[in-house]
């Protein structure tokens, strides 16, 4: 509700935000519309006038407190935890309204896009702070059942409207991505059935659609970042995959008598959690290597295959910063 633009509904509930490498078009008066840089992020994006920094703050931080709540057992934490989730998604005043109509819009182009709908990956470790958050008096039935009806009605929302159909369609991180959240809100609104369906299709839909034998992911190297991509997509399979345990569905392990795509995919990746290491394909921004990514998926994927040696790998390489991060709380051996 604080954002300085209103959407096209002229409703500030609804959530609103600009595509990210779309830029004002220095040959035109009023730089419409837009044109697009790949991989350079339009400042405009983080600022207050749409909700994208918003959103991702307020899901980093309602994690943050849940997790301190979950390990201290301190119920400060959970209280304003508690409170940021009713401000979003509850009280009538400022809840967001669960629908993603104007999101990644393209000035000039387009009032909003299905590709929009990554804006909301951070709520999928949202639906995990909310379980956390169970266990807390200030964390009420109500609340509980408020929670899962935002993300009930945000579920039919991407499973019908035209944007999130474009979203399902796509055949890059986006479309792995959806499916990843359409698990995670399915699960919350215990639709289990649906949540099966989605991480079953992803076998050939997903998998074998866009990891190759040799474990590149081709729509992924075709980007201007195309490591931090690469990284990207595999963090949403291995989402997808940790889900898929809890319907029954292995993805870790597809297809089976064969090695696995998604260790291939990391096989792939994994030398260049060296810096060092030079990446044979373009990768503009050099920031991105030094993020907590690989290092991640390495301790990820030890945990999952029983493999020491990407844990070993991680330590080698990865900073004491990373080492340290709550990572090793999140994925503990």
């Amino acid at each position: 509700m604080e954002k300085r633009l209103v959407p096209p509904s002229g409703d500030k509930h609804d959530y609103m935000s600009i595509a990210p490498y779309f830029w004002p078009d220095p040959a035109k008066p009023d730089g419409l519309p837009y044109i697009r840089k790949d991989g350079q992020v339009n400042p405009q994006r983080g600022n207050a006038d749409t909700d994208a920094k918003a959103l991702g703050q307020m899901s980093g931080n309602v994690q943050t407190l849940a997790l301190a709540f979950y390990f201290t057992g301190n119920e400060q934490y959970a209280t304003h935890a508690a409170k940021l989730l009713r401000v979003w998604f509850i009280d009538a005043g400022t809840r967001m309204n669960p629908n993603l109509n104007f999101a990644q819009a393209i000035p000039g182009r387009s009032a909003g896009r299905g590709i929009g709908i990554i804006d909301t990956v951070s709520l999928i470790y949202l639906v995990d702070s909310i379980g956390l958050l169970g266990q807390s008096k200030a964390w009420t039935a109500d609340d509980q059942k408020a929670m899962v009806a935002w993300f009930d009605a945000y579920l039919d929302w991407m499973l019908t409207s035209k944007n999130g159909k474009d979203e399902a369609a796509a055949t890059n991180n986006h479309g792995v991505w959806y499916d990843a959240q359409v698990t995670a809100y399915a699960l919350l609104a215990r639709k289990t059935d649906l949540a099966r369906q989605m991480v079953e299709s992803a076998k050939s839909k997903r998998i074998v659609a866009q990891i190759r034998d040799d474990g590149s992911m081709p729509r992924e190297l075709a980007r201007t970042n195309s490591l931090s991509y690469s990284l990207y997509n595999l963090t949403a399979f291995f989402n997808l995959a940790n889900l898929g345990k809890h319907v029954g569905v292995d993805l870790w392990n597809y297809p089976p008598k064969q090695a696995p795509r998604l260790r291939k995919a990391l096989d792939y990746l994994a030398p260049y959690v060296d810096p060092d290491k030079h990446w044979p394909h373009e990768q503009i921004s050099q920031a991105k290597r030094k993020s907590n990514e690989l290092p991640a998926l390495l301790r990820r994927a030890s945990i999952a295959y029983g493999e020491p040696d990407y844990d070993d790998l991680r330590r080698k390489f990865a900073s004491d910063h990373l080492n340290d991060s709550r990572m090793l709380l999140l994925y503990p051996h």
